[in-house]
């Protein structure tokens, strides 16, 4: 695939001598309007990379932070059609921030791969993230996403070993997400030596990018990871933040939300200096 957004992205970091920050938010949450604004709002709060969660009735590999913003935004009728077109309105000012939808394969093929790839290439968005369709199954939607130029970025566990790793890598692409803990989304917490090692591991078998997630809550665990991936997901903390502020019926959500990715991004752009001074 040619150089193109998250290549180019990760290329940037990479020069800067820093590790990436990812930001996960789920679309229509807390509603369309609010969302919209908080997408908006990512890339100059910090966000390198943004994934888009596509809301699922039956997030099985989220935790309870995720499958709340997942009902949240399904009970204000938020659908694939009306995530594609947010995307499509966000590229109306930002033309180079990566973009990818993060979620399952139901809504995908509900809305057809063909249909699905398509318009996500058409409304700007760069690759997705389909946490449930493994290697062996992903013959359904690879040939619709490679025929429009979209990654298929694949997820490697603690648990996957030498064996796996190659059908894991093979037809892979933008980056590799590495699931630092076994279990879903805002269950435990990275730790560094584990993650250390697993990164080295990754990167004897891959050039791709080694992004980090499902364990980074705060900005002292993203600054532990980003001394050693090439990115780190934050997810649950930010989906939290967001149910939390809609309870109370805050009405500067996108702001709270911008403050605490710029913590984050404060902590991944100075840790590897920081570690070296």
């Amino acid at each position: 695939m040619t150089a193109d957004r998250l290549s180019t992205r990760f290329a940037a970091c990479a020069a800067e001598g820093r590790a990436a920050l990812v930001t996960f938010v789920t679309a229509g949450d807390p509603d369309l309007a609010t969302s919209a604004q908080i997408l908006a709002a990512l890339p100059g709060a910090g966000a390198d990379v943004i994934e888009i969660g596509m809301p699922f009735t039956d997030p099985m590999a989220d935790g309870p932070a995720i499958q709340r913003g997942n009902i949240r935004s399904l009970g204000g009728g938020t659908t694939l059609k009306h995530l594609i077109a947010m995307v499509r309105e966000f590229r109306e000012t930002d033309a180079a921030t990566p973009v990818v939808l993060m979620g399952y394969f139901n809504p995908i093929l509900s809305f057809g791969p063909e249909r699905f790839a398509a318009e996500a290439k058409a409304a700007g968005i760069d690759g997705c993230i389909v946490v449930d369709l493994p290697p062996e199954e992903a013959s359904e939607l690879t040939p619709a996403l490679q025929a429009h130029g979209l990654h298929l970025v694949r997820l490697a566990t603690p648990t996957t070993d030498a064996a796996r790793l190659p059908a894991v890598l093979d037809g892979a692409s933008g980056f590799l997400y590495y699931v630092s803990v076994a279990g879903v989304t805002g269950a435990g917490s990275a730790q560094a030596g584990d993650v250390a090692a697993a990164v080295a591991r990754l990167k004897a078998a891959t050039s791709l990018p080694i992004a980090v997630g499902f364990g980074v809550r705060t900005p002292e665990q993203a600054a532990a990871v980003a001394v050693h991936a090439d990115a780190v997901v934050v997810g649950s903390a930010i989906v939290d933040a967001i149910g939390d502020a809609a309870a109370a019926r805050a009405n500067d959500i996108p702001a709270r939300v911008a403050a605490q990715v710029g913590a984050l991004a404060q902590a991944v752009r100075t840790a590897r200096q920081e570690q070296a001074a």
